[in-house]
């Protein structure tokens, strides 16, 4: 869900100037400033109505920047209050995502409706499509009434003229679990209970009025106490930053961090199990088995599909294991988990082996405030050097691949088949999986909430398909999973 919008660049540069305001003598007065040194007086309003309506929102994105939810600011505590509590925090809010109700747009409810271009055909496909009876003829034209229409969009696929059109309101129509409602204002409003954090309303919103809130200053704050605090990166970071993830160790360390681990570690160890709870399904006469590794589909399959949870895998994710190895070799550590999606922040809080979690995003804005090039450092190795197939679990296909690649019991050959991002429909064929106890299209359904697997999560830099290509140019010389297996 990678997006090169100015709503992005303006997220980077608060982050940028919340990094550089810690890192300054009077944190709290500099973060106060924030709004005022981005649109200084006089200055050209390119966004809003005003400087005043642009200083607003700029706060509301600081204030989420430090870490806080935009529903609870009454307006009357300034960004020094904020930058202060910032200080004093000592776990992050349990809900990883917040509205920033000034920049949002208030869109018009989305529906489905005939436009002009509407030729009153004798066929009257439109018609016939409709299972819910909300399509009549009135004047030789299509009507369709907004209270029996479902937005199933079957009548704009079979018109003949695309006469039928939808009007989208993004993060509604880009959340796959309608998480997104409007509030007595008529805003965007996050329904807690039905999110499972994908993210994609994140991506979707144009005026970046859905964000997450960061846990970078928690994060700067154990570096700076002087605690022992170690990265561990998602696979798919190696695809969004210059330089390869031997100087990209040295670079994180530069930041203050006192060692960095591939969370591809974990996954060589996740694709081991995965691939036993495959063989012991099947053996028992399982349809399928989906994989577990994609933080939005474990809350997706625990709060809306529990159908799939007898055919979830039980294996659990490469952070988890990734997590579990940094805490016993460094049991006084703080573990903080470069992620690409914001899911992730979700599971982190679930697990006691992860502190904080930061964003590849987040990351590329640290490396900015402190000057840091990648590819100026020098490279360093690790203490575990991942496999090729770990090092591509964040390219769709990949779990699937790596669970394949080590499996031997001839008489069960793994089917693979992916889920290549959620969605209302994909949602909808995992249902049917349950229901039926079989998916025709394989035997392990490798799920990625995410087009293109963690790469094209919602907190990345570079496109997933750049990203991937970077992954599999970088991964060519790896060993394979199998290859260390056999050696040992």
């Amino acid at each position: 869900m990678y997006t090169s919008s100015q709503t992005e660049h303006l997220k980077k540069e608060i982050l940028v100037r919340i990094i550089r305001a810690f890192l300054s003598e009077d944190f709290v007065k500099n973060s106060r400033l924030i709004p005022f040194d981005m649109r200084p007086k006089g200055s050209e309003v390119p966004y809003r109505c005003c400087i005043y309506k642009e200083r607003a929102i700029l706060k509301d994105r600081t204030i989420a920047g430090l870490g806080f939810s935009i529903e609870e600011d009454d307006d009357r505590e300034s960004l020094s209050e904020y930058a202060q509590q910032s200080l004093k925090r000592e776990k992050p809010d349990e809900n990883v995502l917040t509205v920033l109700e000034a920049a949002c747009k208030g869109c018009t409810g989305g529906k489905i409706f005939v436009t002009d271009l509407c030729q009153g055909c004798v066929a009257r496909p439109c018609v016939q499509s409709c299972n819910f009876g909300a399509i009549s003829i009135v004047n030789g034209k299509s009507v369709i009434d907004d209270s029996k229409c479902k937005k199933c969009t079957k009548c704009m696929q079979v018109c003949p003229y695309g006469a039928i059109a939808k009007i989208k309101v993004p993060c509604e129509d880009s959340c796959p679990v309608n998480a997104i409602v409007k509030n007595e204002n008529g805003y965007a409003k996050i329904d807690f209970e039905k999110c499972i954090s994908c993210g994609k309303c994140v991506a979707a919103c144009p005026f970046g009025a859905v964000h997450e809130k960061s846990q970078i200053i928690d994060i700067l704050r154990s570096i700076k106490e002087g605690k022992r605090v170690i990265a561990m990166f998602a696979p798919s970071i190696a695809g969004q930053l210059t330089g390869d993830i031997y100087q990209l160790k040295t670079a994180i360390k530069k930041c203050g961090f006192f060692d960095v681990y591939e969370v591809a570690q974990g996954a060589d160890v996740t694709t081991k199990h995965e691939a036993l709870d495959f063989q012991e399904r099947m053996q028992k006469g399982d349809g399928f088995m989906t994989t577990s590794c994609c933080a939005a589909y474990n809350e997706l399959v625990d709060k809306h599909l529990a159908e799939l949870k007898p055919f979830r895998s039980e294996t659990r994710t490469p952070l988890f294991y990734t997590a579990e190895i940094v805490k016993k070799e460094h049991p006084d550590c703080v573990s903080v988990f470069i992620s690409p999606c914001v899911a992730k922040k979700k599971e982190g809080m679930k697990d006691n082996n992860v502190d904080f979690v930061m964003s590849a995003s987040e990351l590329g804005a640290l490396f900015v405030a402190l000057k840091i090039e990648i590819s100026n450092c020098e490279k360093d190795s690790y203490s575990y050097e991942s496999s090729k197939e770990g090092r591509e679990y964040g390219i769709s296909g990949g779990v699937a691949n790596a669970v394949d690649s080590i499996s031997q019991d001839k008489q069960f050959k793994v089917e693979p088949t992916c889920i290549n991002g959620l969605t209302k429909e994909s949602i909808r064929n995992l249902k049917r999986y349950a229901k039926e106890g079989k998916c025709e299209q394989g035997n392990l359904i490798e799920v990625m909430a995410c087009e293109g697997g963690c790469v094209g999560g919602n907190a990345t830099i570079n496109s997933a398909k750049k990203a991937a290509k970077a992954i599999c140019d970088f991964t060519k010389n790896s060993c394979s999973l199998k290859d260390k297996i056999d050696a040992k």
